[in-house]
């Protein structure tokens, strides 16, 4: 196995602890909203990240602020787009339409990175998709256009932001600094976006699960960018769709949810498409390496 199959296995990590994220959202939604998990979860996320920058002296400084401010910027827009839609759809829906963004992404290679996957992988990415589609069953009616069309929204966004990280990886950015400009972004952001909504008052029992939910998505989100860093981008796409994977398992195991036997088969097509895509890695040219 080469070195950017390797990496892109970064994703299974990063699927892993973004399925624990999205159990203690679930857990917190409970007591808290939307706005509050958002900020939380970037604010005990920027602190973890402060303290191991500075228990490894690692340098958050970078003279590529302008492509971090693109990235931070554009994924908290993603972001709220995707909590929006979460707010107006049905759940099932607004995850399929967010986790359309790896065909964004294999859309958007071709132009910001000068990249032509195979045919082989763009059908794996799609098997992927179509997987995720008749796992979750989601169905759009004429009066959630709007909201639909933002949480597609989301996952167009979403794509363009992978391409970020990965451009942010070619240039040479650790993966702390470029989680610490997109916590950093979301924290502030976070904070003025909850100003609008109601303000719950912490308790002490609320700590491990807060603190949990933002190291959970900070080490996600560390994965994720070495992921795109090392790996084939749309290698990574595909297999990000094991989150779905994780989340459906974690569902059977707390809260006892079970799966149909069509729905089965929709994780089978996602575990497929993620073998096949591994397979299938590009091969960057010589362009491409030479960035």
């Amino acid at each position: 196995m080469n070195l950017p199959r390797l990496g892109s296995l970064w994703m299974l990590v990063a699927a892993f602890f973004f399925a624990i994220m999205g159990v203690l959202v679930k857990l917190g939604a409970a007591k808290f909203s939307s706005a509050e998990l958002v900020f939380y979860r970037s604010l005990f996320g920027l602190l973890f990240i402060i303290f191991v920058a500075r228990y490894r002296r690692v340098s958050l400084k970078t003279r590529l602020v302008n492509t971090h401010m693109k990235r931070a910027i554009l994924g908290f827009a993603s972001l709220i787009c995707f909590f929006f839609a979460i707010s107006e759809l049905p759940l099932a829906t607004a995850i399929t339409l967010n986790y359309t963004s790896p065909l964004f992404l294999a859309m958007a290679l071709p132009f910001m990175l000068h990249e032509k996957p195979r045919k082989i992988l763009l059908l794996a990415v799609v098997l992927g998709f179509v997987g995720v589609a008749l796992l979750l069953k989601p169905s759009l009616h004429m009066d959630e256009l709007i909201a639909g069309a933002i949480g597609l929204l989301s996952g167009a966004m979403a794509g363009i932001v992978y391409v970020h990280v990965t451009q942010l990886g070619r240039a040479g950015e650790p993966d702390w600094r470029t989680v610490f400009y997109f916590t950093l972004v979301c924290t502030i952001g976070g904070g003025l976006w909850m100003l609008f909504y109601r303000f719950t008052p912490l308790d002490w029992p609320d700590l491990p699960l807060l603190l949990g939910l933002g190291v959970s998505a900070t080490i996600a989100q560390l994965a994720l960018t070495r992921a795109y860093r090392t790996g084939s981008p749309l290698v990574v796409g595909s297999l990000a769709y094991t989150t779905v994977v994780l989340a459906s398992l974690f569902g059977i195991l707390i809260w006892n949810e079970t799966l149909s036997s069509d729905r089965w088969l929709a994780v089978g097509l996602i575990i497929l498409s993620g073998i096949i895509s591994v397979c299938a890695t590009p091969k960057p040219n010589k362009d491409t390496q030479a960035k």
